[in-house]
């Protein structure tokens, strides 16, 4: 073998490795590049995530609640609109005694009706529509003869001084049919002190829920 001249030697092997520029060694990597797709698709969004760090999330957050607080918390409602019906109708559905103290303004014996010394948790609705007027709760023994309530559910009923102006009518706000009256400054032990003298045909009584 033939003896390689020194000089070949130092040309094959350079003194120095080709230089590399600062920015080039120091350039930022992305963050696409650095965090892996499988490590960024996660089910629920960082705390400090970027805009610039896309991720996937299934978490629906709504800042106002769907649901409406009154039915949340139970609040019983009137009729949200007016039942319009031919007197004909009425008379169809209608026993003839409802039909005569509903819708002819009839007035039934005092000490006959059935929700007269009633007692049970729940709600009286109309007999004739079903819309919600009273609380039991707001129910009181008057003596009278009639079923005697202090209050009515918020726009249930509607009042209507008679012509002679001696009473006042309570009807149904949602379908006028005919409750009974009410009266004022009695001297109830009541937070209003007012009775609404009821007919027992007109009203319809739902138990609460549990209630036997």
């Amino acid at each position: 073998m033939g003896v390689v001249a020194p000089q070949l030697i130092r040309n094959a092997f350079p003194r120095h490795p080709p230089s590399i520029s600062l920015s080039a060694a120091f350039a930022p990597i992305s963050p696409r590049a650095r965090v892996p797709v499988h490590v960024r698709s996660f089910k629920t969004p960082l705390p400090h995530s970027s805009p610039r760090t896309p991720y996937k999330t299934t978490l629906k957050v709504h800042p106002f609640p769907l649901v409406p607080p009154s039915r949340l918390i139970g609040v019983v409602m009137a009729s949200s609109g007016p039942v319009q019906k031919s007197e004909e109708e009425w008379q169809a559905i209608l026993s003839p005694e409802q039909f005569r103290i509903l819708r002819l303004k009839g007035t039934e014996y005092p000490g006959t009706g059935q929700y007269d010394k009633f007692i049970a948790d729940g709600i009286y609705e109309c007999a004739g529509c079903g819309t919600p007027l009273y609380k039991s709760i707001t129910k009181f023994n008057s003596g009278c003869g009639w079923p005697a309530f202090f209050e009515g559910l918020p726009g249930a009923i509607n009042r209507t001084p008679d012509p002679d102006g001696r009473r006042t009518e309570i009807t149904c706000a949602a379908c006028g049919g005919h409750l009974g009256h009410v009266f004022k400054g009695e001297g109830f032990n009541t937070p209003t002190d007012e009775r609404h003298c009821v007919n027992s045909i007109s009203l319809k009584f739902v138990p609460a829920s549990g209630s036997n």
